[in-house]
C-alpha cells in the first residue's frame, strides 16, 4: 500500500481533470505512476490500470447480468473446433468449445455447409473420449447440427455403438440422437429398419431413462412425416403396450401417449384402448392425466344418451375427482365441465370439488380452482 500511494495520488490527479473522459484518465494516470517507478511501480501501474478499467463499468447495472458468452465469435470459435483434431484430447477444453458452439447455433448464428461438416466431422471424433459429460455435450451438438445425407451413415455407425453399449446414459441419449437424425431424413425409414430390433428392446428395458428415451423417440418419428417411419412405429404396438404396465411413472405417461398417438385416426381403437385403462391398470398420475384427456375426448365423440342415463366413461371421470393427485382432479373437473350438453347433476361434483379447493391453503390450488 505504502509503494501505490504515490501512484494513486498521481491518478487521483489526473483523473480529476476537467473535460476528460475515464479512459483519458486512467492512461494519463498510469504514465504519471510510471514516473515513480522505483523497486516496482511498474506493475503498481498496471494494477492501477485494471482497477480504473473495473471502475468504469462499476456503475453499470447490467453488469452483474454479464453473460460469459458476451462477444463471442464465430470465427474464433471455429479456430478452437481444431483441438478436436489432437491425438490427446483435453475433455474439459473440448467441452467448452462445444458449449460455446451450442451457444452460437441457439443464437440464430448459422453455419455454412462447408463449415457445418468440417465442425461435424471434428466433433466425431470426440467419441474417442471416455469422459461422461463430453459425451453428453457431442450428442446434443449432432442434434443440433442436423447431419445431411452423404454425413448420416457415419455419425449412424457411431450411434449404434452407444445404443448396443452398457453404459444406459449413452444408450438414452444415443437413442433419441439417432431417432431425431432418422426422422430429418427422406431414408430414414430404411435405416430405421436396421435399428428396429434395438429400439423395441429398449422400450421395454428395465432402465426407465432407457425406456422413455425409445417412447420418446418413437413418438418425434411418427410425427416426422418421413416415408415409411410412421408404418415401422405402428408395429411396436405390443412393446408399447407392455410399457404401458410399467412401474416408472414417466415409462408409463410416453407410453400411453404414443400408443395414442399410432391410434388417434381411429375412433374405434381409442374408445378400446379407453375402456382398458379405465378399469384402474394405469397409476402414474401424468398418464391419469392423459387418460382423462382420451377419455373426454371419447364422451365429446359419442351422442348423449336420449334417456337420461349416463354418458359413457362418466363414472371414470368422477371417480378422479377423490383420486390423491391434485392434477387429475383438476384435469377430471374441468373435462366435465366442458362437455358437451353437460347437466346439472353431471356438473355438480366437479363444483364440489372446487370450491374444496377454493379454500385450500395453497395459493395455486385456489387460483386453478
Amino acid at each position: 500500500r505504502a509503494r501505490l500511494a504515490p501512484a494513486a495520488a498521481c491518478s487521483r490527479r489526473a483523473a480529476g481533470g476537467v473535460g476528460q473522459g475515464p479512459t483519458a484518465s486512467v492512461s494519463r494516470g498510469v504514465d504519471m505512476a510510471a514516473q515513480y517507478d522505483e523497486g516496482g511501480l511498474a506493475g503498481a501501474a498496471s494494477t492501477l490500470r485494471d482497477v480504473f478499467k473495473k471502475d468504469e463499468y462499476e456503475g453499470d447495472e447490467y453488469m452483474d447480468d454479464l453473460s460469459p458468452f458476451w462477444g463471442l465469435d464465430k470465427g474464433s470459435v471455429l479456430q478452437e473446433v481444431r483441438i478436436f483434431n489432437e491425438p490427446q484430447l483435453d475433455a474439459r477444453q473440448c467441452a467448452q468449445v462445444v458449449t460455446k458452439l451450442l451457444y452460437l447455433l441457439n443464437q440464430g448464428e448459422s453455419l455454412t455447409k462447408t463449415e457445418a461438416t468440417e465442425v461435424f466431422f471434428a466433433t466425431t471424433k470426440l467419441f474417442q473420449s471416455t469422459d461422461v459429460s463430453l459425451r453428453r455435450m457431442v450428442y446434443l451438438m449432432i442434434k443440433e447440427l442436423s447431419p445431411g445425407a452423404d454425413e448420416v451413415i457415419i455419425v449412424t455407425s457411431s450411434l449404434m455403438k452407444d445404443t448396443n453399449g452398457r453404459v444406459d446414459l449413452y444408450r438414452a441419449n444415443a437413442i433419441r440422437v439417432l431417432c431425431n437424425i432418422l426422422g430429418q431424413d427422406s431414408t430414414g425409414g430404411q435405416l430405421l429398419m436396421q435399428i428396429e430390433r434395438y429400439l423395441k428392446q429398449a422400450i421395454v428395458d428395465k432402465n426407465p431413462i432407457v425406456a422413455s428415451s425409445a417412447l420418446v423417440s418413437g413418438l418425434q418419428l411418427i410425427k416426422s412425416g418421413q416415408p415409411g417411419v410412421a408404418d415401422v412405429v405402428k408395429r411396436w404396438s405390443n412393446e408399447i403396450t407392455e410399457a404401458v404396465q410399467s412401474k416408472a411413472p414417466l415409462v408409463q405417461f410416453h407410453a400411453l401417449a404414443l400408443l395414442h398417438q399410432i391410434r388417434c385416426n381411429d375412433r374405434l381403437a381409442i374408445s378400446k384402448l379407453v375402456s382398458s385403462l379405465t378399469r384402474g391398470s394405469v397409476r402414474s398420475p401424468l398418464a391419469q392425466v392423459l387418460l382423462v384427456r382420451y377419455t373426454a375426448q371419447v364422451i365429446a365423440e359419442s351422442t348423449p344418451p336420449a334417456d337420461g342415463s349416463d354418458r359413457p366413461f362418466f363414472d371414470f371421470l368422477e371417480s378422479c375427482l377423490r383420486h390423491k393427485a391434485e392434477m387429475v382432479i383438476f384435469e377430471a373437473a374441468r373435462a366435465i365441465t366442458n362437455m358437451r350438453d353437460v347437466t346439472s347433476r353431471e356438473l355438480s361434483p366437479a363444483i364440489t370439488v372446487l370450491q374444496l379447493f377454493l379454500s385450500s391453503s395453497k395459493p395455486v390450488l385456489r387460483f386453478a380452482a
